[in-house]
């Protein structure tokens, strides 16, 4: 079977991924798939960053999948993405046109390239409720008692991720997994790295441009809508500190400053998340996204020098 070709474009947020992947999809006659877990969302606009004016480049519109499929208050999973993704995928090469991959959201872009069939295993919560007392050390002796075939790859580092481990231990003792077939592709990866204090910089800098433009707002009307505060602080960060704000917990001034801190430790969380990528063996090709004047012709001389390899 033909490997498709599948341009990857991923980095920490206000690292300028959307632009770059128009600028890339405009050249290269591609199409964008979203990889955000919050952009599928209708009415979270400015919270999660879609600026969908980006995707407009030389007065033409450059097509995009994975934004505004779900309702705000709803829940979406990486499971559904994978699915959503292929879907996409096949829509996007069936008319020979290159599919561009961007996105912030690390889990999402690594069930991809690395095909992870557990996603599917659904969420146990008998034995949630079973182990929630449990420290570290409890669970990793639980999850010892269960096949090496089915805990070889389990990341041990956190309560989260163990119980997510003996969950899906558990699930595969007592089931088989159906595997299902899947389009092949030949991933190109560009990652965007940037100066800490640059980067720190742009999200504050962005931060105050969205609240200006009606972040606060945008909430108020998410919640006049029907959707729960609870669901909101679950969607976290700009919508999880504004329903703090809106709910008289915090002022402006902290708003602003804890929102702000925030938002740095979860660029710094998606940084770690890349780098855990490819320690698991996928290639990411970094570049400077500071260097914005070289940013799309070092992309496409990375993309041909990629594609042109075995030619």
């Amino acid at each position: 079977m033909d490997k498709k070709p599948l341009l990857v474009i991923l980095g920490p947020t206000a690292s300028g991924k959307t632009k770059l992947a128009v600028n890339l999809s405009s050249a290269l006659n591609g199409e964008i798939i979203s990889a955000d877990s919050r952009q599928v969302f209708e009415g979270m606009d400015i919270g999660t960053g879609k600026d969908l004016d980006e995707y407009v480049t030389n007065g033409r519109k450059i097509p995009y999948h994975l934004i505004d499929i779900k309702r705000a208050g709803e829940s979406y999973n990486v499971n559904e993405f994978k699915e959503d993704f292929y879907d996409a995928f096949k829509i996007i090469t069936d008319k020979n046109v290159i599919p561009v991959l961007c996105g912030g959201t690390g889990m999402y872009i690594h069930s991809i390239l690395q095909n992870h069939e557990y996603t599917a295993i659904p969420q146990n919560a008998t034995l949630r409720v079973s182990v929630e007392g449990l420290d570290i050390v409890e669970l990793r002796d639980i999850l010892s008692g269960y096949s090496h075939e089915f805990t070889a790859h389990a990341d041990l580092s956190s309560r989260k991720r163990l119980i997510r481990a003996i969950e899906v231990s558990s699930y595969l003792t007592e089931n088989k997994l159906e595997k299902i077939e899947r389009p092949v592709f030949d991933p190109c990866v560009i990652g965007l790295a940037s100066d800490v204090n640059l980067r720190r910089e742009r999200i504050l800098n962005r931060l105050d441009l969205r609240l200006k433009q009606g972040l606060i707002e945008e909430v108020e009307q998410l919640i006049a809508n029907g959707v729960s505060k609870e669901k909101l602080i679950f969607y976290g960060l700009e919508y999880k500190f504004v329903v703090s704000y809106l709910s008289g917990e915090i002022d402006y001034g902290v708003l602003k400053q804890r929102l702000g801190i925030a938002i740095c430790q979860f660029a710094k969380r998606q940084m770690t998340f890349f780098r855990k990528m490819e320690k698991d063996g996928v290639e990411i090709n970094w570049i400077d996204s500071d260097n914005t004047a070289e940013l799309s012709a070092h992309s496409l001389s990375l993309y041909e020098k990629h594609f042109n390899r075995n030619d």
